[in-house]
């Protein structure tokens, strides 16, 4: 099982949804126009197959963020989605990230940490946003395989690149 957080209006919803389109037309997929989402409130649960091999995303509702640890004991990947173009919650987002990281429960989970709405125009560069999040000293600090990628959720930038490392870690749930 991988779990999908990150705070309200992240886009979590919408990546869940492209994902699940780009797994069932092929990597050519045209994704089209980004669908109407709302906010999750509670939990989702999509199950993301591709090349025969399934994986189970829980996505969380951020609201939901005070009870995300109810749901780590089987989860063997994490993505978290930071708002790049939200620089308000930046803060926010990497207080909940480090609350993540140290979970004893995830410690031997595979982490990806997606940056995005990387379109908009008012976004942080990559190197301004891990300068932030002092993501060197998590990545060097936190005993769990970190990763990082720009995306947008909506145009459909660096989702195959998201798609790819959610089948090649530990995430899926039938081989």
């Amino acid at each position: 099982m991988c779990l999908l957080l990150g705070a309200s209006g992240v886009g979590k919803t919408l990546l869940l949804k492209r994902l699940q389109k780009l797994c069932q037309m092929g990597a050519q997929a045209d994704l089209g126009e980004a669908p109407v989402t709302l906010s999750t409130v509670g939990t989702n649960l999509t199950d993301l197959i591709l090349r025969k091999r399934k994986i189970t995303v829980r996505e969380l509702g951020g609201c939901m963020g005070p009870i995300w640890p109810k749901y780590y004991s089987d989860c063997r990947s994490v993505i978290f989605v930071v708002d790049c173009a939200n620089i308000v919650q930046i803060s926010s987002s990497c207080v909940q990230l480090l609350s993540v990281l140290s979970a004893e429960p995830l410690q031997s989970a595979a982490v990806l940490i997606l940056f995005n709405k990387r379109d908009l125009p008012c976004t942080m560069s990559l190197v301004e946003l891990k300068a932030l999040f002092r993501m060197d000293d998590v990545i060097r600090s936190a005993p769990q395989s970190i990763s990082t990628l720009e995306i947008s959720a909506r145009s459909g930038q660096g989702l195959q690149e998201a798609l790819s490392w959610l089948f090649s870690n530990r995430s899926h749930d039938t081989g």
